[in-house]
């Protein structure tokens, strides 16, 4: 490019002046502008090489810095480039959002394989119950065990049974025990407006009272024995029964890996089949010891709570015969013992209803 411009300079018209001679300040001046162009360009070119080389091996940005404040200013005013975000600023930003989607992903596998576990673990104890429904299965029975289990669950029906005849009780008890409070109201009531009667209807609205106050007396008896017979049935024996639910699960699963192993046995035993036969065996071990725990388990709440019943029940039939027999003896003094010896607290009356403040 230089070339050709000093060779246009070169062939630059020369001007002539009037007398035919060529002036001498013209000529200096195109000589001058011609080498100051050529000086020019060479500058250019040789600016171009030190920054393409600056481009190349100059310092690393990252390790410059940014000097703020005046000259000879203290190192305080000293920015590190290093701390300023650049492109990296985006690169953190993917690096996170692929973090995130690592996670998902993660969860997501985890989520399939627990499906498909449980849905092998549903297809295998499936296939036990129907086999042992038709009887083509064998299942794992302990014969004691699963008497007293029978035991329990008959008990429960018969303690269940108690329960709802002596919640009746309760409810038809209490209807009469609000027919004699009305009555002996009533009773009152006339012994003022009939003075001919009143000596009558006096001494029967007394005897309608005291009646009253021992069928609430009796009737808090009564709500005692229905709520701990409540709590023995719905509640301790209903959490054995639930122990025993999962026992018998757990015998089922234990069935089911242990036909399924019995079957890879018997089958052929080549690599890939002794993969699954060691596979299956972990399985079977894992479930027997399950089994063996909750049977121990059940075992162990059997015996309480057959022992919790025992003391219970003495304890409430107890108290249920004594009160019984004290208020229909009419012996009011008895009745009242008898509360206070199975530590009975009576409800003042009114006490069910709810104060003025809560019906707001």
């Amino acid at each position: 490019m230089s070339d050709g411009i000093m060779s246009k300079a070169a062939t630059m018209e020369i001007p002539i002046n009037s007398n035919g001679d060529t002036g001498a300040l013209a000529e200096d001046d195109s000589l001058e502008q011609a080498a100051k162009l050529q000086w020019s360009l060479d500058e250019s070119s040789r600016g171009t090489r030190d920054l393409q080389q600056v481009m190349v091996s100059g310092p690393n940005l990252n390790e410059t810095s940014i000097v703020s404040g005046g000259y000879g200013g203290t190192a305080e005013g000293i920015i590190p480039t290093s701390s300023i975000k650049g492109p990296n600023m985006h690169h953190s930003s993917s690096s996170s959002s692929m973090a995130a989607e690592e996670t998902t992903r993660g969860v997501a596998v985890e989520k399939m394989e627990a499906m498909r576990k449980w849905s092998l673990n549903t297809y295998k104890c499936t296939k036990q119950m129907i086999s042992e429904r038709f009887g083509r299965g064998s299942r794992t029975v302990d014969l004691e065990l699963e008497a007293q289990i029978e035991l329990l669950r008959d008990t429960k029906r018969k303690y269940e049974n108690v329960l709802q005849l002596a919640q009746a009780l309760t409810n038809h008890f209490y209807n009469m025990v609000q027919t004699q409070h009305s009555l002996g109201d009533t009773f009152a009531d006339l012994s003022q407006k009939s003075p001919e009667l009143r000596e009558e209807f006096g001494y029967n609205a007394e005897t309608q009272k005291l009646l009253c106050k021992n069928g609430e007396t009796l009737l808090g008896a009564i709500n005692f024995f229905v709520s701990s017979i409540n709590t023995l049935v719905n509640k301790t024996m209903e959490d054995t029964l639930m122990t025993i639910k999962m026992y018998e699960n757990a015998r089922l699963e234990f069935d089911a890996y242990r036909s399924d192993l019995e079957e890879l046995s018997l089958g052929p035993r080549d690599a890939v089949a002794m993969a699954r036969i060691d596979a299956a065996q972990q399985q079977y071990q894992v479930h027997k010891e399950k089994y063996e725990r909750l049977r121990s388990d059940v075992t162990i709440k059997l015996k309480f709570l057959e022992e919790n019943k025992v003391k219970v029940m003495h304890k409430q039939l107890l108290l249920f015969h004594n009160a019984i027999s004290a208020y229909f003896a009419g012996n009011q003094q008895q009745l009242e013992q008898t509360l206070k010896q199975f530590n009975i607290k009576l409800r003042p009356p009114g006490a069910d209803k709810p104060s003025w403040i809560e019906e707001q």
